[in-house]
């Protein structure tokens, strides 16, 4: 599987809001590959965004779609967390959320990409039975997983998977493990060093914010890189405000691993809540549903301490130039 692009570039999927038709069209105005975010949209919307990316661009795209996990292994230390939050909920003037499972619609999303004429279809959090990426290939879809060693890449081989999404410990947002109690620590290079052994094609993300990474990316095997952190402050990208003067003005030193957010481990922007709750409980999406309230109230007044700031390492290399010209300048002579 190649990347049917000019340009051996994708564009990252960013559930829960960066992404837009907008931003996929403007990637692939550039040569590089859009992808439309599945993740928390109903059937019906990812369908609408579809449709408007479509009425944007008539090159290819790909979805991205979580892959459901089992439901939190311990709610009662869900319950302590929300105690816990209670107070910055008082202050916030915010409800906590209920922390409930749900299946993010899978089966009715997957309906949706078999019939839309998408080229790729990507997923993270696992990898889907084997009958649904048979039933994706019969009908003209490519199917990508995301993969974070050689154990996980071989079982999205055996199902059938036509490449990986090979997501080092640098990369922004959720990790893509198939065990979401595992966290990631294994840097892209040593990844995709050892997943290409099982012999698929690898697109390669973490960390790429400049044309020097992508050219070591590619040098180290892979076929493509997915670049993420690097569009949040495009015009084109649905980045909040207080999330954009974060990463412009610098007003965090580094980047952090937690689960304060989601209940998932994510990388992003060491802000105080990502900090105080790094040790909150496995369980996602529960705890995604318990504190989307408060980062939502966060994010209306402005307040970057509450909200998940997600970003890859390479982060301090981010411009607030059109989309276009952030993969023109990665992809230079690539």
């Amino acid at each position: 599987m190649t990347v049917p692009t000019a340009l051996p570039i994708v564009q990252a999927p960013m559930a829960g809001g960066p992404s837009t038709p907008e931003l996929a069209a403007a990637v692939a105005g550039a040569g590089a590959f859009g992808f439309v975010a599945g993740g928390y949209l109903t059937p019906d919307v990812l369908r609408d965004e579809l449709d408007r990316t479509r009425a944007l661009t008539s090159d290819p795209i790909g979805v991205n779609l979580f892959v459901p996990g089992s439901r939190a292994p311990d709610p009662a230390a869900i319950g302590a967390y929300a105690a816990r939050l209670r107070p910055l909920a008082e202050e916030l003037g915010a409800e906590l959320g209920e922390p409930r499972w749900e299946d993010d619609g899978f089966d009715a999303k997957i309906d949706v990409l078999v019939s839309a004429g998408i080229h790729t279809a990507s997923f993270t959090f696992g990898c889907p039975a084997p009958e649904i990426i048979a039933r994706l290939r019969a009908a003209g879809v490519r199917v990508v997983v995301t993969v974070t060693d050689v154990g996980e890449a071989e079982i999205a081989a055996g199902a059938g998977a036509d490449g990986f999404v090979v997501q080092g410990a640098e990369a922004g947002g959720h990790q893509g493990t198939f065990d979401p109690a595992r966290r990631n620590e294994t840097p892209l290079a040593a990844a995709l060093d050892s997943i290409a052994s099982v012999g698929l094609p690898m697109i390669a993300t973490g960390g790429i914010t400049t044309a020097g990474d992508a050219r070591a990316a590619l040098d180290a095997g892979a076929v493509a890189v997915q670049i993420g952190t690097a569009l949040l402050c495009t015009p084109e990208a649905r980045t909040s405000v207080p999330y954009r003067r974060a990463l412009l003005d610098r007003t965090y030193e580094d980047t952090v691993i937690t689960r304060a957010f989601t209940g998932r481990w994510a990388r992003g922007l060491a802000n105080p809540f990502a900090v105080e709750h790094s040790d909150a409980p496995g369980g996602y999406p529960e705890v995604h549903h318990l504190t989307r309230p408060l980062r939502a109230a966060a994010t209306a007044a402005g307040n970057p301490d509450v909200p998940n700031l997600w970003a890859g390492t390479g982060w301090t290399a981010i411009t607030a130039e059109p989309a276009a010209d952030v993969v023109r300048r990665i992809g230079a002579d690539l």
